[in-house]
Order: structure tokens, then sequence, then C-alpha cells
């Protein structure tokens, strides 16, 4: 009985030895944290005083290599994700006016995918490939200006045409 006993008491210490190393590992102590940069944007810090200055980030070869193959290999599919209706109309002008519209969008912003499409009778023309509605809202804000009856959508959506990583 006196051996049962000392055998689960030191087991409850064991585990309690472990779980006690174990919490410890779980924490970071304010101590250990570097706040030289917290709430800095780095890349303006990078960047020094001039705002014209260029901030490079060098990487291997191979990871820009991997990532171009992998774009590449979706290039194809389509994603869920969302993009900004800036024209929706079935007026008798509306074709003209939704290319109108859709000209006007990429001379303003030639990096989004401007998309015209005619689902009879309306014509439509949505703007970007967004993977989350935060990053649609960014730019939703600026368009919502010069396009009072914008809204976001959720639709599917085209991989990126070119790499970030390498500028294709």
């Amino acid at each position: 009985m006196k051996k049962i006993i000392i055998s689960i008491v030191l087991i409850l210490a064991a585990f309690s030895a472990g779980a006690q190393v174990y919490r410890d590992s779980l924490y970071v102590r304010a101590a250990d944290i570097d706040s030289t940069y917290a709430g800095v944007d780095i890349f303006a810090r990078l960047r020094g005083s001039s705002p014209d200055a260029k901030v490079i980030v060098a990487q291997s070869s191979d990871l820009r290599a991997a990532f171009d193959r992998y774009l590449a290999a979706n290039r194809s599919s389509n994603a869920t994700g969302y993009r900004i209706r800036v024209y929706y109309n079935s007026r008798q002008n509306s074709r003209s006016e939704s290319e109108q519209v859709a000209r006007a969008v990429v001379r303003t912003y030639p990096w989004l995918g401007v998309y015209r499409t005619f689902e009879s009778p309306n014509f439509k023309v949505t703007v970007g490939d967004f993977r989350t509605r935060d990053e649609a809202l960014k730019v939703f804000n600026e368009l919502k200006a010069l396009y009072p009856s914008a809204f976001i959508i959720k639709e599917n959506i085209n991989y990126p045409a070119f790499s970030p990583v390498s500028g294709k």
C-alpha cells in the first residue's frame, strides 16, 4: 500500500514539474521582447528620410523560382474572393457606358483587373481580384468617390497575372 501511495506521489510530482516547464514555455516575458521597433513602420525606417528610396528584399533565387512555378500552375484556377462592381445597368446606351467606365478605371488603376460582362439584360463592370474583403475595402474607399453606386461582391477571382516577387 505504501508503495502505491509513494508511486502516485512521484507520478504526480513528475506531471506537475512537466506542466510547469510547459507553462513557462508558453509565455514570453516582457524582458525578452525587443521593443525597439514596436509600432514603427519598418519599411519607412529602412528607406530613411527619403520617401523615394526603394526597399530591396534579398531572397534566394530558388524561392523566387518556386513561387513563379506555383503561380504558373494555378493561373487557370479560380478562387473565391471579392471584386468591386462599379457599373451595373440595362439602359439602351449601357454597352457604350460600360466600355467608357472600364477604360476610365484602367486609366486610373492600371494594376487592377477590370472585367466587363454582359448578363442579359445588364452590362456590368467589376474591378479587382481581392482575396479578402479587407483588401477590397481599401480600393473600394477610393473608388466610392468616383463611382458612388459601387459595391463589393463575392465572386470567383483569378490568380495574379504576375509575380510580385519577380515582377514578371
